[in-house]
């Protein structure tokens, strides 16, 4: 049986899916993509190529591995994306969450069958049909769970916008010990850099004290400054929309000294140098070209049981 424990985005991290990219079914048609920052790569034609995704996965599961640390890779369905596996499900303390997803990615969680089935089972949990999230939306610091929404009437115009009032409610009732912190997200159908498809794409926490912060990816401005307090002013690091639309916020943490970051984002990455992190760099500019990065393409299992206060 494996044991499930993840409690923030910092602790040393033991065990993870990472997502993969072979057959992921070449080139859409329009009508099936699913982000604005795709659709723009496919009307261009700098779709991204198989074999590059495949390689810059590749290359990120090697220093994963080089930590020690343990990566599950889905099952292969053949002609389908699974690269994102941030998005179909997420680990909360000792619980495994199935998230309600868009309907054409619904197959991807078949993939984890093999994983799923190495849990507790009454410790994997589904969502009410009403109840929208994404693990991409799911952010955890010390004892708050951040959850990024779109709560506007007309959330059923945006296919963007993956996370409810009614998922986040849902998730709350599981952990009423822990606070639970709705961020109201910005979202576009056709603008990539006016779009924030989930929380991690403009909000994520480095170490014990900083974070990345886009903060025009905020619709409630109390809500953003709430959140800059959290953290001090002086300990954020503030993107524009053309780093958020690089995906700069989206870089993933092995341990609270230790981060993943994209070779390109050197403006963060001597920032997090001063900051005194080690940074590990990866290419993943192809992978990038779907409006997702190194926290989206994992899906962390386990961290270690860590006093980071």
């Amino acid at each position: 049986m494996m044991l499930l424990n993840i409690v923030d985005e910092i602790s040393s991290l033991e065990s993870l899916v990472v997502g993969i990219a072979n057959s992921n079914g070449g080139i859409p048609e329009l009508k099936d993509v699913y982000d604005p920052k795709s659709r723009s790569h496919v009307l261009s034609g700098t779709y991204p190529l198989e074999s590059d995704m495949v390689n810059e996965l590749d290359c990120f599961v090697s220093i994963l591995t080089s930590y020690g640390i343990n990566v599950h890779r889905p099952d292969l369905i053949k002609n389908y994306n699974q690269i994102y596996t941030r998005d179909i499900g997420f680990v909360v303390e000792n619980k495994f969450f199935k998230s309600n997803i868009l309907p054409i990615r619904s197959r991807e969680i078949d993939a984890l069958k093999n994983i799923l089935n190495s849990f507790d089972p009454e410790l994997i949990i589904a969502f009410p049909k009403d109840a929208h999230i994404e693990g991409g939306d799911v952010v955890l610091h010390k004892n708050k769970i951040y959850i990024g929404a779109y709560i506007g009437s007309d959330y059923p115009k945006y296919i963007t916008a993956r996370t409810n009032l009614e998922g986040l409610k849902f998730l709350e009732n599981y952990f009423p010990k822990k606070k639970v912190v709705l961020l109201e997200l910005n979202k576009s159908n056709t603008d990539p850099k006016k779009n924030v498809l989930h929380l991690d794409c403009c909000f994520q926490p480095i170490g014990k004290t900083s974070a990345i912060i886009h903060k025009e990816g905020f619709s409630n401005k109390d809500q953003l400054l709430t959140l800059i307090d959290d953290f001090g002013i002086e300990n954020c690091f503030f993107i524009n929309s053309n780093e958020m639309f690089d995906m700069m916020s989206n870089v993933f943490s092995i341990n609270k000294n230790t981060v993943v970051s994209d070779s390109s984002f050197i403006r963060l990455n001597k920032w997090l140098i001063k900051k005194k992190f080690k940074v590990e760099k990866v290419s993943f500019r192809e992978i990038a070209k779907q409006e997702g990065l190194f926290r989206c393409v994992t899906l962390p299992l386990s961290r270690k049981n860590e006093q980071i206060n």
